[in-house]
């Protein structure tokens, strides 16, 4: 009984002995990665001078959108990280393999942040990350940016600009990390109306990096949606001045093409972008075009005033009449003689007078009136030149503000 107690703990003593020096001898990879999972170095490396370098070789950008309304950029940077962590190295001898995969939450990963962002979001490209035999780890990471971005649109739809996206890490005070910078570039440059022209990585100062991004608008559908229906009513309410000055059909016409053009301003209203240090230079061109437009409606009012009655104010003050000359009034009593003289004539010849008088007075009537329609249209070919020369001259400056002007904005006023 004694015997076979004994045998029963000396084979329990060699399974507990045996299991241990398993457990000592493991050295798959698998078990690499678990006792470098176990040292659970959640913190930063730290060394003497507190500091810890991150690599950057390279960022991949992509220009997601651009918020005209409200002046915002939205990115997407993917990029590579490389760090080293002594603390994270194993002997080649033991562990005969160069690189082992980690999860990401087992080791301590450095965080990119945007500077001018106003919403930045870090994300693992993967769950895992690689870490080599000499303590190199390697990860990829994606980071999303709403950035503050004050975009030149002094020439909108021609609007072309130059946006920081300034990328830091977290350091004070000598501690902290420090990064080092390889290459960039462009991922898929258009997206919606804008397009992304270059991109280049840049510094200020050592610790003041920044990704410039340079924007482009294609202006093929703000013009056709903007500029050209604009031109064309413009160009419409010149055509107008064909139609005859004293009818009523000019000035209807005015009338619609005035209400016509302020409709089509309220409907832009949310597609107009927004105001920045560098206003949209096309606000003030539809603040001009409708000006002009209402001039023209005003004039042909005017003008048919003209036309009709001769002069300006005679539906607003009555006219009065001009004082009689002598020679005048000598003449009236002479007419009022004759008339005297000739009421014993024939009925036939007093019918025939007053046929005559009636005719006269029908015939100077329409003498002033041609005479009044002259002097209207004499105004309107007047009005009509200068219309289109002013026009013509404003069309052109407007179009060579818009391309060949520039506006200059500071964009680095986050750091000042």
């Amino acid at each position: 009984m004694l015997l076979s107690l004994g045998k029963t703990v000396f084979l329990l003593s060699l399974l507990t002995v045996g299991c241990g020096l398993a457990e000592t001898i493991c050295t798959s990879r698998r078990c690499l990665a678990q006792m470098l999972i176990n040292k659970n170095f959640s913190s930063q490396p730290q060394y003497e001078n507190c500091s810890q370098t991150v690599y950057v070789p390279y960022i991949e950008y992509q220009t997601l959108s651009v918020d005209t309304k409200n002046l915002r950029l939205y990115s997407l940077l993917q990029a590579m990280l490389v760090w080293s962590d002594p603390e994270l190295s194993w002997n080649t001898s033991v562990y005969k393999y160069n690189a082992v995969v980690l999860p990401v939450q087992t080791v301590w990963i450095p965080e990119l942040q945007v500077t001018n962002g106003i919403q930045t979001t870090m994300t693992d490209a993967s769950r895992d990350l690689l870490v080599y035999s000499n303590g190199t780890l390697v990860h990829f990471v994606n980071i999303n940016a709403e950035v503050d971005c004050a975009v030149n649109l002094f020439n909108y739809p021609f609007a072309a600009d130059e946006c920081p996206v300034a990328i830091q890490t977290w350091s004070y005070d000598e501690c902290g990390t420090d990064l080092v910078f390889g290459k960039v570039w462009k991922n898929d440059g258009s997206h919606g109306d804008w397009q992304t022209t270059h991109v280049s990585l840049e510094k200020k100062r050592d610790d003041r990096h920044y990704i410039m991004v340079g924007l482009s608008i294609k202006y093929t559908g703000p013009f056709i949606t903007l500029l050209l229906p604009t031109i064309l009513i413009v160009l419409a309410d010149v055509v107008s001045f064909a139609l005859p000055v004293g009818e009523g059909e000019r000035n209807g016409f005015k009338v619609t093409l005035v209400l016509s053009f302020t409709m089509f301003l309220g409907i832009l209203n949310d597609v107009l972008p927004g105001d920045s240090e560098c206003s949209p230079i096309i606000r003030t061109h539809f603040c001009v075009c409708l000006v002009l437009m209402v001039l023209s409606m005003l004039v042909s009012m005017v003008l048919t005033q003209v036309a009709k009655d001769g002069t300006i104010v005679s539906r607003c003050w009555p006219q009065r009449a001009a004082p009689k000359t002598r020679r005048e009034e000598q003449d009236e009593e002479n007419q009022a003689d004759i008339s005297v003289v000739k009421l014993g004539g024939s009925e036939d010849s007093q019918m025939l007078r007053k046929v005559v008088k009636f005719l006269d007075a029908i015939k100077a009537k329409e003498l002033e009136s041609e005479r009044c329609k002259a002097i209207a249209n004499r105004l309107d070919t007047i009005f009509f030149w200068f219309y289109f020369i002013l026009g013509t001259v404003y069309f052109c400056a407007m179009t060579y503000v818009m391309v060949r002007y520039e506006c200059k904005i500071d964009h680095f006023d986050f750091w000042n």
